[in-house]
């Protein structure tokens, strides 16, 4: 990805009312993010192993329909199309907000125009801790490259500040 990527505001609406629309929707499928079933326990797992007995990673009930891989490799660029659904269902509210945030980070202002464009579920507590979820999981993984791991360290203390 490079240092400039831009999306007209069409393109953004679209996102905007496609993960809107989806969340409102109903399902008992639970989202299966990297393959694993949604759930409080794998949300504590990651994040507690990234940050030992920083913050309450407890989920209130604001959990709703998700892509569960919202990323950049699953979304198309001249018009915006979501691809890819086969983790789709149940998740935190705010989930695909921090993925696509989170898959972000390389490239500042887009990380920027993604938490303005999804400000409705990032700054919730559910969104909050799932950014925090989608860092721990970059932190947590060897094999992610150290100017990466440094960028999303940096996010860190205002995900926990953002948490207390």
């Amino acid at each position: 990805m490079s240092d400039t990527v831009s999306f007209p505001d069409s393109w953004w609406a679209t996102l905007n009312s496609s993960l809107d629309a989806l969340a409102r929707q109903h399902t008992m499928r639970v989202a299966t993010p990297d393959t694993e079933a949604m759930s409080q326990a794998l949300a504590s797992r990651e994040i507690e192993r990234a940050f030992p007995g920083r913050v309450d990673t407890t989920i209130d009930d604001q959990w709703v329909p998700a892509h569960a891989d919202l990323n950049w490799s699953n979304l198309t660029s001249l018009e915006c199309w979501i691809l890819d659904w086969e983790d789709h269902g149940l998740a935190p509210r705010g989930l695909d907000a921090a993925n696509l945030w989170a898959s972000s980070l390389s490239v500042p202002a887009l990380a920027d125009r993604v938490r303005r464009e999804r400000e409705s579920d990032l700054d919730t507590r559910p969104g909050t801790l799932m950014a925090l979820f989608c860092v721990a999981k970059l932190l947590n993984d060897s094999s992610v490259p150290g100017p990466l791991r440094d960028i999303a360290t940096r996010e860190v203390d205002r995900l926990l500040a953002a948490l207390r």
